[in-house]
């Protein structure tokens, strides 16, 4: 079964015709057979329980560098294997799965070519996508959302009990996962980094401190896009060491780094940025380190929570599915509006407005209450 077919199940759903299973549905299809139905729904769960593994045959692809070999044009998969030192069968399977998905094409002579969709699957390119895929498909990743069970079950991530302690604290003490994480978070958050300062309005002048900044690629671009304003980048020492400020002479003079912890304080200034930040974090720790901000704000200054808000309804959005790993591997989740406002509530502030960008994130406002 096509997955067409499963967002029609949902189509009739909401429309208040039969669905599979449901009274009168093979009638309504025209269908004499009472079972069809479900062999109908049993097909389409079956491919569904199947979807895990082609984000592990991205990962393999990524992790072997296929893509930087296609950047010239088709190959086979014999002269990929020989440029990636991979076996040949096992690579074409791999890429007769991506193919599916629109990663690749495969042409008439078996030769491969990486379609539009599968650019940034390249390493040499603007915006490349190839570390966040490795980080997002990460074991720390991967083997928490293999057991979503106990999450149901236990009502507690899945994380410590697979890697014996909490997911920042396994970052910390592991070298090789924390420039999975870091790099990866930098190239996911690259390509969003590049359009959200454009979305909203910053004053003309002030200090502007992005609070749990990683590299300051944000910091970056919002300075960039306005000359007046100053910037402070607020993270822990061994984050800021790869920090990315000084690579713009256009910004130099305007910026500052601030080693700390942000659930203890954060510095000073007219506005706070969070982006994907309180997404990791269980709310009464969100609402400390929201009520940090509050009391380190200038007056009239505003905090801005860089983050998915969750739409209403059936349609797909990733802030669905981000959540999903959110309850895996750490005490968060991905928030409503309403969630918003009641966070900001009980931190002495007040949600102003919801401003969507061109990304999956919004900019959610909020001024001292």
């Amino acid at each position: 079964m096509r997955q067409d077919e499963g967002k029609r199940f949902g189509d009739r759903a909401e429309s208040g015709a039969p669905t599979a299973g449901s009274p009168g549905a093979a009638a309504a299809a025209g269908d004499t057979d009472p079972e069809a139905p479900y062999r109908r729904s049993a097909a389409f769960l079956t491919d569904e329980a199947l979807g895990f593994l082609f984000p592990a045959a991205l990962r393999a692809a990524a992790d072997v560098g296929v893509a930087d070999h296609l950047a010239d044009g088709p190959r086979t998969p014999a002269e990929l294997a020989t440029a990636t030192g991979t076996d040949a069968r096992s690579l074409h399977r791999v890429l007769r799965l991506l193919a599916t998905r629109g990663v690749v094409a495969e042409d008439d002579l078996g030769r491969f070519t990486l379609t539009g969709a599968g650019q940034a699957l390249r390493s040499d390119v603007p915006y490349s996508a190839r570390a966040a895929v490795r980080m997002l498909t990460d074991r720390t990743m991967w083997l928490p959302a293999g057991e979503l069970t106990s999450c149901l079950t236990e009502g507690t991530a899945s994380f410590e009990g697979i890697f014996g302690m909490p997911f920042f604290d396994h970052f910390a003490q592991d070298a090789r996962t924390a420039a999975v994480f870091h790099v990866g978070m930098a190239a996911m958050s690259d390509p969003e980094n590049a359009v959200i300062p454009a979305a909203y309005e910053f004053p003309e002048t002030g200090t502007v401190v992005d609070v749990g900044g990683g590299h300051g690629g944000l910091l970056l671009e919002v300075l960039r896009r306005n000359p007046g304003l100053a910037g402070v980048l607020y993270d822990r020492s061994h984050v800021l060491a790869g920090h990315r400020l000084d690579t713009d002479k256009e910004i130099a003079g305007r910026w500052t780094l601030a080693e700390g912890d942000f659930f203890t304080s954060v510095p000073p200034g007219d506005i706070h940025l969070l982006k994907r930040i309180t997404h990791d974090w269980d709310d009464e720790t969100c609402v400390t380190l929201l009520a940090h901000c509050r009391r380190a704000l200038h007056p009239g200054g505003r905090v801005l929570v860089l983050d998915a808000v969750v739409p209403r309804g059936n349609d797909p959005h990733q802030s669905k599915t981000l959540d999903l790993m959110m309850m895996a591997s750490l005490t968060g989740r991905e928030r409503t509006e309403a969630d918003f406002a009641e966070l900001f509530e009980r931190a002495g502030l007040r949600l102003s407005r919801v401003i969507p960008t061109a990304t999956v994130l919004s900019v959610v406002e909020a001024v001292p209450a």
